[in-house]
């Protein structure tokens, strides 16, 4: 009996033994593993769990360097590591007693790639929905230089410390699976900066702004109400705070150049909040990640056929398109000529996430020679019964690449809307109609569904405009 009693002792101590060495062992959020993309030539944030007031001990391989800290009284570490130009692939050690090798690691360029199903949609495409040429693409994609982070999708009334989510090596069965927006925005990066890429997805299809805005952020919209506590199998992704809480918090403090951003649809209805939102959004992330303002580039959503007779969503294309000029360092790609009448996820994602690459080329970069962006309406002149409109962001002029423009309408001061006349002139657009005499406005594909005809010389389209203020 003795022996059998003594067995047992030895058997809980045995797991005593084994359970505490599993609680002094380091824990690391999802975001730090294996193949992992760390952002070039700053002081990256490094962190995780171990034992309470123990001492953790982290080593980069690319410099030999140690870094030394103590846990806090609930385990929880945290370093900023000195990080070289791009390069790789490096290793990171990490010991408390124990060691942690993450392999594989780069050095390069990180984004964040957000929003709802139109940045969600990967490149195997939606059920019914292609991606334009998405089998070469997919057949092609492996490259060593670029790595893909997803995080699965999560909701949660209180920010949490780790997500659901992998880094996966750029090949043709993780890019089958992968945004096609974000996958074609960090290829062209990679063509030509010749860095490695990290490109981290975090998406739902579907999902209005406010959820994806944190509760301090969520504070500074009186019309907007934080949720209150309910039972998490009731709880809806649209609620405000959920998923920058359970897909966006986890990884904020980790090292970005900054983020691109694909949402509005479900948001077209509230145009005129949706203009203080995307900021908000913004800053808000921009708060969380405090390291000052990095760049932020999002896409206007593309025209399709709502078949709604409330505000069509030319309103919130305007919305995103005052929003563009609000902040700092922020830029919105016009999609106006690529959308799909039938198909809100409009097929030709590569452009998409071109016209993004541009912008982080020439504005985030400084790449030279680049003109991104597309021309915005500058003035506008009525003079002999027509508007003249002159453009900004147009150094060489306007094009129609030798198309009639047929998304011009004019009005009078009645405020009847007829379709224009509109030509292109050495320094804008001269717009006019037989019916309209005396014209004070004019509106360019200011519809649900057009597909523009009017762009800049860098084929950027101009977006919908108007020039009045009437409901």
């Amino acid at each position: 009996m003795m022996n059998k009693t003594k067995a047992t002792l030895l058997i809980q101590f045995a797991l005593l033994l084994s359970f505490t060495s599993l609680l002094a062992d380091v824990k690391l959020p999802a975001i730090f593993a294996d193949n992992m993309v760390l952002q070039q030539q700053s002081e990256v944030a490094i962190w995780g769990k171990a034992k309470a007031n123990a001492k953790v001990k982290l080593t980069t391989s690319w410099n030999k360097e140690s870094y030394n800290v103590t846990t806090t009284s609930d385990g929880s570490w945290k370093v900023k590591v000195a990080t070289p130009k791009a390069g790789g692939p490096y290793q990171i050690n990490i010991n408390d007693g124990k060691t942690i090798t993450l392999k594989g690691v780069l050095i390069g360029e990180v984004w964040v790639c957000s929003g709802q199903s139109n940045m969600e949609m990967p490149m195997k495409g939606f059920r019914n929905q292609a991606v334009s040429g998405s089998a070469a693409a997919i057949a092609f994609s492996e490259n060593p230089q670029i790595r893909l982070f997803t995080v699965k999708k999560s909701k949660s009334l209180t920010p949490l410390n780790d997500f659901d989510a992998q880094w996966s090596l750029c090949e043709p069965e993780s890019v089958n699976n992968f945004s096609a927006v974000a996958y074609y925005y960090g290829l062209m990066l990679h063509k030509k900066l010749q860095v490695p890429i990290g490109l981290i997805q975090a998406t739902w299809g579907g999902t209005r702004i406010e959820p994806w805005i944190s509760e301090m952020g969520v504070k500074n919209f009186d019309w907007l109400k934080l949720p209150e506590e309910k039972p998490v199998d009731n709880l809806s992704q649209q609620t405000p705070t959920v998923l920058f809480n359970a897909m966006i918090n986890p990884m904020v403090g980790y090292g970005i150049k900054g983020a691109i951003w694909y949402q509005g649809e479900s948001n077209r209805k509230e145009y005129v909040e949706y203009e203080k939102l995307m900021p908000g959004l913004i800053n808000d992330w921009r708060s969380a990640w405090n390291v000052g303002d990095f760049s932020f580039y999002y896409v206007q959503i593309a025209p399709y056929n709502y078949k709604t007779t409330t505000a069509n969503s030319a309103y919130l294309r305007e919305a995103q398109l005052k929003a563009s000029t609000s902040l700092p360092n922020i830029g919105m790609a016009s999609i106006l000529d690529i959308g799909d009448e039938a198909f809100i996820h409009a097929p030709n994602k590569e452009t998409v996430g071109q016209r993004l690459a541009f912008m982080a080329l020439e504005k985030t970069y400084g790449v030279k020679g680049i003109q991104s962006g597309s021309p915005v309406l500058k003035e506008m002149k009525i003079a002999d019964a027509k508007a003249m409109l002159t453009f900004s962001n147009a150094p060489l002029g306007l094009t129609s690449y030798g198309k009639k423009l047929l998304n011009f309408e004019i009005a009078g001061a009645d405020q009847k809307y007829y379709p224009a006349d509109a030509v292109l002139t050495n320094i804008g657009v001269d717009v006019s109609s037989s019916l309209v005499k005396e014209p004070v406005a004019v509106r360019y594909a200011f519809k649900d569904f057009v597909i523009g005809d009017l762009f800049g010389l860098n084929g950027f389209p101009v977006s919908s405009f108007r020039t009045d203020n009437w409901n």
